[in-house]
């Protein structure tokens, strides 16, 4: 499976992003939690993740995630239409996040992902 990504894209609510950047470590957001793993996105499922699962909330950030540093703890599983999904079975710790940001978006709605400085 060496053509999977090794990045992955996690959806925060301003609130969750605070309490990952303070705390070290995401255990989940409330879908997560009941679902038993921190739901990811690759980068062409994040806009697709945010207009179905976010659709008219604001203040979000997007937090690029270091697949390779969470090791066994990812799975690729289906989900949506068939497509495999990384989804996550332990806390999500900052240092596995290389980049975040606000959410935005570019001219045609596509979620631009945040960039490592």
């Amino acid at each position: 499976m060496s053509d999977l990504p090794n990045a992955a894209y996690k959806v925060l609510t301003a609130a969750q992003m605070a309490a990952l950047e303070h705390d070290g470590v995401f255990a989940g957001a409330p879908i997560d939690l009941a679902d038993g793993y921190i739901h990811l996105s690759t980068a062409e499922q994040v806009t697709e993740t945010v207009d179905k699962h976010f659709a008219g909330q604001t203040h979000l950030h997007v937090a690029a995630v270091d697949l390779a540093v969470l090791c066994q703890a990812v799975k690729w599983e289906p989900s949506r239409g068939g497509q495999l999904f990384p989804h996550l079975y332990a806390a999500l710790p900052l240092n596995a996040v290389f980049a975040y940001g606000p959410l935005e978006r570019d001219a045609d709605g596509v979620v631009r992902l945040p960039v490592a400085g």
